[in-house]
């Protein structure tokens, strides 16, 4: 086998070659009453010659907008229809698929369903899991199955997101079933049929699944590098994903640096630390030429400033050091995002409970300096923070095992309990600020 990393590349500038014709007959559109899947449907429509579309969703006809938009659609001079249907049941989607004629044949599918159930990997369970799993992956291993014979079929398009190229917070599983999207567009491209795979940013336009974004979220993604899509903008980029050959393609307003690797050459790059062991060295020796009262005054500043970034906040002025970071409005998906910024900083290991266990700016900037041994108490004792729990009152230090680097990789491999390890996914000491894990917002995809 070949280990690979995806990197993100611009497509040409200038236009592509388009069908020689347009795809005329009928349209099957998954998540079809929803936000994107009634714009996809009108673009069909208008820009693409589809003269029958399918509108499939859970509701069908009771969803809402249903009959406004059947009636746009014939308006526009197309045959509508919203259809209730799990597209990942094989029997309720092979009995729509029969009521498609010869007249009108089967020429373009788009599966534009999809649901979430955001969390923390460490708390993720199976049910979440399968949630997300059904309507976007097996639904399109269903949709592929049923039409793979049907030869009239000229365009497979399948909704993927953003979140399984870059990785956006608390979307392991979201990821995933947008992974098996574009896995099986590779697999139709290399079988010799029609498919695209879209892995789709933010678009400014709500949907059922976006409609919860608030604007700490937003700021997020921004922070992450994602910006939003316009709709005309969006629908621009649908058309053009049908004209190039590549299965999989990413259609973002990407921006910044972010903090994906993956968005190096796609926008300028911040300048990277020489090592991590100088990085360390700056910020130990910046804080040890300051009075204790300085200490204190800088870290508070530092923790301050991060925790401003991963809220998206644009100043580190927006965040009140005595509030509490829940007050903030930091979930569990932030304060690990300000974990991982500052054990990149200052080279800690850091628990992933830390933000929690020390509640506000002040109490964590403390904390900081103790672990660093720049208080006026010396070089703290080792604390074991897997015994402190993320509500505890926590200024009792916990005396730990102290393990050399040959102990702690074999405790690793025999000893460790399942906190201690999604402790060790959630942050690598030797990844600087760009390689740590994305900041997204609880959805990119529509």
């Amino acid at each position: 086998g070949r280990f690979a990393t995806p990197v993100l590349r611009r497509s040409p500038a200038g236009p592509v070659p388009g069908p020689a014709t347009p795809l005329g007959g009928t349209a099957l559109v998954t998540g079809g009453t929803g936000g994107l899947g009634a714009l996809v449907a009108r673009r069909l429509v208008t820009a693409h010659g589809v003269r029958r579309v399918l509108l499939l969703s859970r509701r069908g006809p009771a969803a809402p907008g249903a009959d406004e938009l059947v009636a746009e659609l014939t308006a526009l001079g197309a045959e509508a229809e919203a259809v209730a249907c799990d597209a990942a049941d094989q029997a309720a989607l092979r009995r729509v698929l029969a009521t498609v004629t010869a007249e009108q044949p089967l020429t373009a599918v788009v599966h534009a369903a999809g649901v979430l159930d955001d969390g923390l990997v460490s708390t993720m369970g199976g049910a979440a899991l399968a949630r997300v799993m059904r309507p976007k992956a097996e639904a399109a291993l269903a949709l592929h199955e049923l039409t793979a014979d049907i030869p009239t079929v000229a365009a497979f398009v399948l909704f993927s997101s953003a979140a399984g190229v870059l990785g956006t917070a608390g979307q392991a599983n979201y990821a995933a079933a947008n992974g098996v999207l574009d896995a099986l567009a590779r697999r139709r491209h290399a079988a010799g049929l029609p498919a695209t795979s879209i892995a789709w940013g933010l678009w400014a336009r709500r949907s059922g699944m976006t409609g919860q974004l608030d604007d700490v979220a937003i700021r997020r993604l921004a922070a992450a590098g994602i910006g939003e899509l316009d709709t005309d903008g969006g629908l621009r980029l649908f058309d053009a994903a049908l004209r190039v050959p590549a299965p999989v393609v990413v259609a973002a307003r990407l921006y910044g640096t972010g903090t994906s690797g993956l968005l190096r050459g796609i926008a300028p790059a911040r300048p990277r630390p020489a090592g991590r062991p100088e990085l360390d060295r700056s910020v130990t020796e910046e804080l040890s030429g300051l009075s204790t009262e300085q200490r204190r005054t800088r870290m508070v500043e530092i923790v301050r400033e991060h925790t401003a970034a991963a809220l998206g906040h644009g100043a580190p002025e927006a965040v009140e050091v005595s509030t509490s970071f829940k007050a903030l409005g930091c979930d569990s998906l932030i304060a690990v995002e300000v974990r991982n910024r500052l054990a990149a900083l200052t080279g800690l290991r850091l628990p992933a409970t830390v933000v929690f266990s020390h509640p506000t700016p002040v109490q964590l900037a403390a904390w900081l300096l103790d672990q660093l041994g720049l208080t006026d108490r010396g070089k703290p004792a080792v604390r074991d923070e897997r015994a402190v729990g993320p509500h505890d009152d926590v200024d009792t230090p916990v005396v730990g095992p102290v393990r050399t680097d040959a102990e702690e990789i074999e405790h690793i491999l025999t000893g460790a309990d399942v906190a201690e390890l999604f402790a060790l996914i959630d942050t690598d000491p030797d990844l600087d600020d760009e390689e740590v894990a994305a900041t997204g917002g609880r959805s990119v995809d529509g």
